[in-house]
């Protein structure tokens, strides 16, 4: 159990954080607040990187594995204040929540993950073998798993841990998430003489028929690999008195584990290839999302929008480590998946790196007005985190 005293500690950090607004490419008041916490207690490296992830670390005395805990920094906008029972950025408690954007989603973790570290380095006096980070990402909402590239080639982790909601439960896997487009190319015309021309919208519109018709990769545990029209632009718009010569549409495909940026994509191009053959007129095009973002640093994070899903097996020595130890401390951790995207993209599905998710909270908070932690599960997460942190140090 914790004290009062780091009950409190736990607390007024979180509040802290979500006091300071801290929208993707906006973070820097958030590491700034970060840094001064790392320094006040003693950790032995505070950095900054390219894109403004803050990477702190606790080294023990003796040489041992690399624990990384992740927690991303950056929040959803709020879009109207006035929605909110009390103030977004107010941080205020009310009948045992911390209301405020971010709490959930992530920063009440970040603020456990901190302490925790802080807490064990203390209580040991630094004699553990291996060495304790903490990474506050930054674009995790807009690129999950790229910044975090930054983190693990700086770090080198043997353990990774994502921060993200799961009330207090473990997390071994999740599907991952690909952005597509489908593009199609038409010929211009007046409308009133549409015969002249080739009209793209009518040309998707066939496509896109044809590409819910496809069946969906199933996995028996992550579920179905889900393709889902999510937009669609014509151009020139606003197209008065012309025929459209151009037309994308955006999907969202879900990942399950061993999809490749190839094997996804295969389908939908013999699709159009077979589409392409009967039609002359159809050109089109598929290919994934490319996304670029500017940091608080003055850098620039771009990639495409390609973010894998990743799975281990509940027998894993690794996580039954730290659920036995979980259980030990009177914790009842249940072994699930995550039902959304996570910076595990790249630990797991990329890098190949041990990871699990443990977070305070649940996942439907996340994004939503009158956003909100439970401080039980803020000050529980905190302990979860000290136990982790014993079970993977031996």
């Amino acid at each position: 159990m914790l004290t009062k005293q780091r009950e409190q500690a736990v607390i007024h950090l979180c509040q802290k954080l979500v006091q300071i607004q801290s929208y993707s490419g906006e973070e820097g008041g958030v590491a700034g607040e970060l840094a001064g916490f790392f320094r006040e207690r003693g950790f032995d490296e505070v950095k900054v990187n390219e894109y403004g992830c803050i990477i702190a670390c606790v080294h023990g005395k003796h040489p041992g594995p690399k624990i990384l805990f992740d927690g991303h920094i950056d929040t959803v906008p709020v879009t109207n204040a006035e929605e909110w029972l009390h103030p977004p950025f107010g941080g205020e408690i009310h009948d045992g929540r911390i209301y405020g954007r971010g709490t959930s989603d992530m920063k009440g973790a970040v603020a456990a993950m901190a302490c925790a570290i802080a807490d064990f380095a203390q209580d040991t006096g630094c004699d553990f073998s291996g060495s304790l980070y903490l990474a506050g990402v930054v674009h995790e909402e807009c690129f999950e798993g790229v910044a975090a590239r930054s983190v693990s080639t700086q770090v080198k982790p043997d353990y990774v841990v994502i921060g993200e909601a799961s009330q207090l439960n473990v997390k071994i896997g999740q599907r991952g998430r690909g952005e597509i487009k489908l593009e199609v190319f038409g010929k211009p015309a007046h409308s009133a003489n549409p015969e002249k021309g080739i009209n793209a919208v009518y040309k998707i519109a066939r496509v896109i028929e044809e590409i819910r018709k496809l069946a969906p990769t199933e996995h028996p545990v992550l579920g179905k690999g889900i393709l889902e029209l999510t937009d669609i632009k014509s151009s020139p718009y606003p197209g008065a008195s012309v025929v459209p010569e151009y037309c994308m549409a955006t999907y969202d495909r879900r990942l399950l584990v061993g999809e490749t940026k190839e094997t996804v994509l295969a389908p939908l191009q013999a699709l159009l290839d077979r589409m392409m053959a009967e039609d002359p007129e159809l050109r089109a095009k598929v290919s994934y999302a490319h996304g670029e973002e500017h940091c608080y640093t003055g850098n620039k994070i771009e990639g495409e929008r390609f973010f894998p899903g990743w799975l281990y097996q509940p027998d894993e020595p690794f996580v039954q480590a730290v659920v036995g130890k979980l259980e030990s401390k009177g914790f009842s951790p249940e072994i699930t998946q995550y039902n959304f995207c996570t910076n595990g993209s790249h630990y797991a599905g990329e890098a190949g790196i041990k990871t699990f998710g443990l977070g305070p909270s649940r996942e439907n908070l996340a994004h939503t007005i009158n956003e909100y932690i439970e401080v039980d599960q803020l000050t529980g997460a905190a302990e979860c985190y000290y136990a982790v942190i014993q079970a993977l140090l031996g």
